[in-house]
C-alpha cells in the first residue's frame, strides 16, 4: 500500500530549469525515530498512518507517496560572502506541496535523501546528529512563536555515513512555507533569465505575499519579514550560524540549522560555527547580515524593475526600512522582556544597559531574562551588586507598568534548547537510545511554562558540559 498525501505541486509547474526531477535514492532498513503529532494534525494529516510502514517508507524514500512530484531545487548562493554560481539540494528532494486545511501550502521535503546532480562530489545522506539538532531546535522554536520549518518525521536508514568516522544515518522530513530562498534568485540572475526571474517572482508573490504588486512591493514584503524574524532571533539568544544567501527563506521563516546554537553565558561577538573562523555570523552580527543578504536579492530584481537608476534608489530605500523595522520590533520584543507593555523615551537605554552589564558579568542570556520574573536575575552576574544597581531603575519604571510579571513570563522562555541538553541527546541517539531526544522535545513543546519536574533542563551548562563549536550537518 503506497501513502496518499494532499499535494498540489505548483513548484514542479514552473519549468524544468528550476529544478532535476528525481525520487529519493532508497535506503537499506528504514526505522522510525518520530512522528511529529501535533504538525500533522496542523497539516490536515493522520499521525497514525504515518507511523506505519508505509508512512517509514515514504520518509526514508523507499517509497515515492501517491500524488507527489519529487525533484532537487535549483539555487545558487554567497557562502561567507563568496559567491557560489550553483548549489542546489545536494542532499534534499521535494516531494510535493502539501494543501493543509484553510488551503495553506506547505513543501514536504526528504533532507538526508541521496545524491542529485547537485551534490557536489557529497554522499546525499545525513548522520544522525544533524537530524537529531534540526528536530529539537526547529520545533524548539516554533513552540518559542519564531517563524521556522518544521519537523514532520525523522527516521533511521540502516546504513552508515561516513564523516570522520562512521556514524548512523537519517532522513529528516521537513516542512516549510517553501524552500525558495535568495539564492534561488540569485541562480537565474547570475544567468541572466529574464523570464525565469519573472516567473519565480509572480509564484512568489502569489504564494507569499499576495498584496504585493510587483518585484518593488516583494523586496519591501521579504525586507519587513526578514527584519521581524531577526528581532525575534536576538530576542531568545540564537545565532543561526551559517546567513549565506542561500540559507534565508523568501518566506521569512527560518531554514537550514546545521551549525546553529542558542547562547549560555551572553556575549554580542558569540560565534558557535565550527566554520565561521572570522565572526562573520556572530550574534550582534545577524541583523546587518540579513541586510546584506536583502541587498543581493534586490539586485536580483533590478532587470524587472525598469529604468536602472531609478530602480537601484527604489530598491535601496526599501532595504533601508529594515533597520527602522528591525529596531522597533527589537525594542518591543525586549521591552516586554523587562516585564513591559508601554512606551517611554528611556526604555532603550536600559535594556541596552542590562544586556552591557550581562556581557561583562557573563550572564546567561536565558535564565538572567527568566529570572527578572522570579527574582533570580542576581544570581546570574560574576558581580551581583552590579545588577542590583541597575535594578534600581528597572523597579522604578515597572512601578508604571499594570501587570509586568505576566508580560514576562510569556517573553522570557524557561526553556531553550541548550547545547549541552542537544548534544547529549544526539550522543544517546548515536547509541540507538532516543529517550532524551523525546524527553527533551516533550519540555521544549511548552517553554514558557514553569514545569518543576523538569527543573534540570533550566540549568546552564557545567564547565566540562560547555559546547563552544557546532557543526554544519555535510
Amino acid at each position: 500500500m503506497t501513502l496518499t498525501l494532499p499535494f498540489d505541486n505548483s513548484y514542479a509547474r514552473l519549468p524544468d530549469r528550476f529544478f532535476v526531477r528525481q525520487a529519493p535514492v532508497p535506503v537499506a532498513e528504514p526505522g522510525l525515530i518520530a512522528v511529529n503529532d501535533r504538525l500533522a494534525a496542523e497539516l490536515g494529516l493522520d499521525a497514525s498512518l504515518l507511523a506505519t510502514p508505509e508512512g517509514i517508507a515514504a520518509f526514508a524514500g523507499n517509497a515515492t507517496p501517491a500524488g507527489a512530484a519529487p525533484l532537487a531545487q535549483a539555487y545558487a548562493g554567497h557562502q561567507f560572502g563568496g559567491w557560489v554560481p550553483q548549489l542546489g539540494d545536494g542532499r534534499a528532494i521535494l516531494l510535493g506541496e502539501i494543501v493543509a486545511p484553510g488551503g495553506r501550502r506547505f513543501d514536504l521535503q526528504l533532507k538526508g535523501s541521496g545524491q542529485t546532480p547537485f551534490s557536489r562530489r557529497g554522499d546525499g545522506r545525513a548522520w544522525i546528529g544533524p537530524v537529531i539538532r534540526e528536530y529539537i531546535v526547529s520545533e524548539a522554536m516554533a513552540a518559542l512563536g519564531v517563524p521556522t520549518t518544521r519537523a514532520l518525521a525523522a527516521v533511521t536508514t540502516g546504513e552508515t555515513v561516513w564523516r570522520e568516522t562512521a556514524l548512523p544515518g537519517a532522513v529528516l522530513a521537513r516542512v516549510a512555507a517553501s524552500h525558495i530562498r535568495v539564492g534561488t534568485f540569485q541562480y537565474f540572475a547570475a544567468r541572466e533569465d529574464t523570464e525565469a526571474l519573472r516567473l519565480l517572482t509572480d509564484h512568489v508573490i502569489q504564494r507569499h505575499y499576495p498584496g504585493a504588486e510587483g518585484p518593488l512591493a516583494l523586496i519591501e514584503a521579504v525586507t519587513a519579514a526578514q527584519a521581524r524574524l531577526i528581532a525575534k532571533w536576538m530576542s531568545f539568544g540564537f545565532i543561526h550560524g551559517v546567513m549565506n544567501t542561500d540559507n534565508m527563506a523568501i518566506s521569512g521563516e527560518t531554514i537550514d540549522y546545521g551549525p546553529c546554537a542558542f547562547m549560555d553565558a551572553y556575549h554580542p561577538g558569540k560565534v558557535f560555527s565550527s566554520i565561521d573562523q572570522f565572526g562573520r555570523y556572530a550574534y550582534g552580527n545577524q541583523p546587518q547580515i540579513a541586510v546584506w543578504n536583502l541587498a543581493q536579492f534586490a539586485s536580483c530584481l533590478l532587470p524587472l524593475m525598469g529604468e536602472l537608476e531609478p530602480a537601484i534608489e527604489a530598491a535601496t530605500t526599501a532595504i533601508n526600512r529594515f533597520g527602522v523595522i528591525y529596531q522597533r520590533e527589537w525594542l518591543r520584543l525586549f521591552r516586554a522582556k523587562i516585564g513591559l507593555s508601554t512606551e517611554e523615551d528611556g526604555d532603550a537605554k536600559l535594556i541596552e544597559a542590562l544586556l552591557t552589564l550581562m556581557a561583562e558579568n557573563e550572564a546567561d542570556f536565558t535564565r538572567t531574562f527568566r529570572g527578572l520574573v522570579d527574582g533570580t536575575a542576581a544570581a546570574e552576574f560574576a558581580d551581583p551588586f552590579a545588577f542590583e544597581v541597575w535594578a534600581e531603575g528597572w523597579q522604578a519604571r515597572l512601578a508604571r507598568e499594570a501587570d509586568p510579571e505576566a508580560v514576562m513570563r510569556s517573553a522570557n522562555p524557561a526553556f531553550i534548547p541548550r547545547n549541552h541538553r542537544v548534544e547529549e541527546a544526539i550522543r544517546a541517539a548515536v547509541a540507538g537510545d532516543f529517550a532524551p531526544f523525546h524527553r527533551l522535545n516533550a519540555i521544549l513543546a511548552e517553554p514558557y511554562g514553569d514545569q518543576p519536574e523538569a527543573i534540570a533542563y533550566r540549568d546552564a551548562p557545567k564547565p566540562d558540559e560547555i559546547v563552544r563549536r557546532t557543526f554544519c550537518g555535510t
